[in-house]
């Protein structure tokens, strides 16, 4: 790869990798339901994203301290700068955490003490993204997120994520408000299992400047005339997307139609523990695949970097190559 990549959509408790799972549980005396990592390993066969999630989120129990999360963050910084990563902006879900009787700051002091070294340890500029977890209880996400802004984090922005179908980006408008009212960057997961409807709810309620996923735009030619209007870039995971049963094969994914149609595409790896590769990996198996051109990764390339919220002096740097 030649041109530096942003990676804008990546779950970072979804990079957690099975070798790490096992040295957190005996670091934190955490008994594991797995007799060991192969046991581990052949769980990661997803049927849609509710069985996904009920690996992940029990794999995260072995995330306790500011060090676990410290650790967790960096081997991703390290393992995407490998990959061609410049810039990252991650999410995080502080409601997985609490909820389990994680205390709020050991999260948040863990990640961004990453977040704070990231250009100097590992050559990559990088923004955290606090996001709702939109099965919970709505007063949860309100409650939690007031809680964020309490402590003062610096996050970048509030995102909204996890079990799509029946929790629409409606349920979330007052707790997005006050985001926008703190100067918070706003975006949701939207249009992946849910319908292109929830994306136009994400758009004209949350006020989302990117929409994570939104594959299924394209069943609505309106609204792909919208997000290519208004240049709202779609952060697309291509391997996910088919680990997940949204898509049947890379060879079948929408991302050259999207392209096509005009629309302001990126390409990410989501939760690359659980799907099969980093945003590299991604982009090897889409050349394989799905017949990705050079030309096509460069256009990808370049649409991450704008639709990155890094300032835009680096964004000049990154686009000058």
């Amino acid at each position: 790869m030649s041109s530096p990549l942003a990676e804008l959509h990546l779950h970072i408790e979804g990079s957690l990798e099975p070798e790490m799972i096992f040295e957190m549980a005996e670091r934190n005396s955490v008994q594991l339901p797995y007799r060991d990592l192969d046991d581990l390993r052949s769980r990661y066969k997803f049927t849609d994203l509710q069985s996904f999630l009920d690996l992940y989120y029990a794999n995260m129990q072995v995330l306790r301290t500011s060090q676990d999360f410290a650790d967790l963050t960096r081997a991703y910084f390290a393992r995407a700068s490998a990959a061609g990563v410049a810039h990252a902006e991650f999410f995080f879900n502080p409601q997985a955490h609490v909820n389990r009787g994680v205390a709020l700051p050991e999260v948040l002091d863990g990640i961004m003490d990453a977040v704070a070294s990231s250009e100097r340890e590992f050559g990559l500029s990088s923004g955290a993204i606090a996001a709702i977890v939109r099965d919970l209880p709505v007063h949860e996400a309100e409650e939690v997120f007031s809680e964020v802004i309490r402590l003062q984090a610096p996050i970048i922005g509030l995102g909204l994520d996890s079990a799509e179908v029946g929790y629409p980006p409606s349920l979330f408008e007052d707790v997005f408000a006050r985001a926008r009212s703190e100067g918070l960057h706003v975006m949701a997961h939207a249009g992946e299992e849910g319908p292109p409807e929830y994306i136009w709810q994400a758009l004209d309620l949350l006020g989302a400047e990117r929409i994570d996923h939104g594959i299924r735009a394209l069943e609505d030619p309106d609204l792909v005339a919208r997000l290519v209007d208004e240049e709202v870039p779609l952060t697309v995971c291509p391997s996910s997307n088919v680990r997940l049963c949204a898509v049947d094969s890379l060879a079948d994914h929408p991302l050259r139609t999207m392209l096509e149609a005009g629309l302001l595409v990126t390409v990410n790896s989501d939760d690359p523990a659980y799907f099969g590769g980093y945003v590299d990996d991604n982009f090897i198996q889409l050349r394989d695949q799905l017949g990705l051109t050079d030309d096509e990764r460069e256009t990808l390339a370049r649409n991450s970097i704008k639709a990155s919220f890094a300032s835009d002096a680096r964004k000049a740097e990154l686009l000058r190559g």
